[in-house]
């Protein structure tokens, strides 16, 4: 069904990243731009493989282009630089619609009655599927804002076969304290919007711990002064989870004067 949907534009892009097209595509993108020498040049390499192993493809008569391969490449690897291509493994689709898309969906009620409706989202990543997204919202990359980011954060959340904002971790963070200082965080943070707080954190982190780790996720690499004022503690976590330090990247604090407008994002 799958094949009947989607148009697909080649199996594999190019293995190697022209140089003119890396360069735009840091200029395009601030926090990858920030990154020293070294980074950009390992990012690029592990970008390349990451061409080479995944499949792109496209819906809603979207002609996807090297571009847009590349942008979706080279954010969505920032995440695993320090970590390693493995920490994907698993899915191979990667479906690039135009704008937002509908999925339909079904919950229960507490009457067992079905009840079936369409979500309109930005992104979406499936446990041992394709990842989803939108690609009028990847060009919106910035203030804290990556859909790109987000879905490949579930993708590392689901490495252990559930999505519960935890994922596997490596030597030296504990499962009791990754949720000790993530759930503390993610029930503040929920008290705060229950409360009726306006956050520049997207008040969508309180849907779910999962979606928590990921908004957090797509903060801390495109706004770190944002996470490591409102929560240090997780700042530090994260830090040590991912191997990176963005704020070293960024030593004058963004001016973020007020939050964001609400997105669609969502995970299955």
């Amino acid at each position: 069904m799958l094949g009947k949907l989607f148009g697909w534009l080649r199996p594999r892009p190019p293995a190697q990243i022209p140089e003119a097209l890396w360069q735009q595509t840091l200029a395009s993108t601030p926090f990858l731009a920030a990154l020293n020498t070294s980074e950009q040049g390992r990012l690029r390499t592990l970008a390349e493989r990451f061409l080479a192993e995944k499949e792109f493809s496209t819906a809603g008569g979207l002609v996807l282009t090297d571009a847009m391969c590349v942008a979706i490449a080279a954010q969505g690897c920032l995440p695993v630089l320090e970590l390693g291509l493995s920490s994907y493994a698993g899915w191979v689709g990667i479906v690039v619609y135009p704008d937002e898309f509908v999925v339909p969906r079904q919950t229960m009620d507490d009457h067992g009655i079905v009840h079936e409706y369409d979500d309109v989202i930005a992104g979406e990543s499936w446990q041992g599927g394709p990842l989803l997204v939108s690609w009028r919202d990847v060009k919106m990359a910035g203030e804290g804002y990556n859909v790109v980011i987000h879905e490949f954060t579930h993708k590392l959340d689901m490495l252990d076969g559930e999505t519960d904002g935890v994922p596997a971790l490596h030597s030296g963070i504990t499962r009791t304290e990754w949720e000790t200082t993530l759930f503390a965080a993610y029930d503040h943070f929920c008290t705060r919007i229950d409360n009726g707080e306006e956050t520049w954190i997207d008040p969508y982190a309180a849907e779910h711990p999962a979606e928590f780790f990921a908004v957090l996720s797509e903060c801390f690499f495109d706004a770190p002064d944002v996470v490591t004022a409102e929560y240090p503690e997780l700042y530090r976590l994260l830090s040590r989870y991912y191997r990176q330090d963005p704020l070293s990247r960024h030593p004058a604090p963004t001016a973020h004067p007020c939050p964001p407008a609400p997105r669609a994002s969502r995970f299955s």
